[in-house]
């Protein structure tokens, strides 16, 4: 699908039907907010998929793997191979994520968006065939335009494909040595916070090693002058390959009028991008949790999400958004199966209070 028709098909979630499920909430045999966030998140999944009383079946998600040029500045303390070398543990079924995936019942979808090693074939693997790892930042761009716009619609096509699969919920995540260096540069590009702000301490640097790191993302920006007016700009000069695909995930999501659950920081920069390109996809983002990462928080105000969870997580692969996934099948189930007051014969209050039914 052309990216331009993705984009000018995001509808907005449905009025009609979040009205329906607050007045659903407002019966349902509790008091009136006593569920807390679980009633508002119940309410824009119902405006996501159109219904007053949303399901969720199938669930799925997407880790996207590319290695980085920028790695040559040593900004991690891990080696280039480890990315393909986790990509395997990804589907051999030794990683976090496969593990937590495999608890909840959700579908992993691995994606080589351009990793230095190719890897074997695998069920469950999608080769892009982009590249063999973006180009260092810091003497000029990542990635050509072209490749800015292929990894971004290769995106596009796996939300779609895992929507028709019956996906009601996508999450995304990541795998990329060095990606947090090109994440901190999207998000200074496109918030002009100060590379300082946005750089975290990623694979455990030490304070000379963060303050080493900035200076990398500060010289990149120097160097490439992205245009923060022009998402694929950014994402081509100063991004990655698994970045732009995660960010055409959200807008294939959104398309597909899924709700997509973000992870942590690169997520979260990949959804920067989509937000750039498309402002409505927000209307179907759900921020999984706050990562450790010093930028994460930054995206996260600039998109205007409340993460669901604060766990002091930072390792990425979709874990957050793994775990975030049973709360939103909860608000879901919480809307749509509970009774009613006149259905549970229970007598409702006349007077609306918060709280508890003592």
């Amino acid at each position: 699908m052309d990216l331009r028709e993705t984009i000018a098909g995001i509808a907005p979630a449905d009025a009609e039907a979040m009205r329906a499920a607050e007045a659903r909430q407002a019966s349902l045999t509790k008091p009136p907010g006593s569920l807390g966030r679980l009633e508002e998140l119940s309410v824009r999944l119902a405006g996501m998929q159109g219904t007053a009383r949303p399901v969720i079946r199938g669930k799925t998600i997407i880790v996207a793997a590319g290695d980085h040029g920028v790695v040559a500045q040593g900004v991690t303390a891990y080696p280039q191979e480890v990315t393909a070398q986790m990509a395997l543990n990804f589907l051999s079924g030794g990683a976090a994520i496969s593990v937590l995936a495999r608890q909840a019942e959700i579908e992993l979808v691995i994606v080589d968006a351009g990793m230095a090693t190719a890897l074997p074939e695998h069920s469950a693997l999608r080769v892009l065939g982009i590249g063999r790892g973006t180009a260092d930042m810091t003497v000029g761009p990542a990635m050509t335009r072209g490749q800015a716009e292929a990894c971004v619609s290769a995106g596009v096509e796996f939300a779609l494909e895992a929507a028709e699969r019956g996906a009601d919920v996508i999450g995304t995540g990541d795998m990329g040595i060095g990606n947090t260096t090109a994440s901190s540069a999207i998000v200074a590009a496109l918030t002009g916070r100060p590379p300082d702000e946005t750089t975290g301490r990623g694979t455990g640097r030490s304070d000379t090693e963060l303050a080493a790191k900035a200076a990398v993302v500060e010289r990149a920006l120097a160097v490439n002058r992205p245009d923060a007016g022009d998402p694929l700009d950014v994402l081509s000069k100063v991004g990655g390959f698994e970045i732009g695909v995660l960010a055409g995930v959200v807008l294939g999501g959104a398309y597909a009028r899924r709700a997509v659950i973000i992870d942590g920081f690169i997520s979260g920069a990949a959804a920067l991008i989509a937000h750039r390109l498309c402002p409505r996809v927000c209307e179907y983002l759900i921020a999984g949790h706050l990562s450790t990462e010093a930028g994460h928080r930054i995206v996260l105000e600039a998109l205007g999400l409340r993460p669901l969870l604060e766990l002091d997580m930072r390792l990425g692969e979709g874990t957050g958004a793994a775990l975030a996934m049973g709360v939103l099948e909860a608000a879901a189930a919480a809307l749509s199966d509970m009774a009613t007051f006149m259905e549970a014969g229970v007598s409702d209050r006349p007077a609306v209070e918060k709280g508890g039914m003592d």
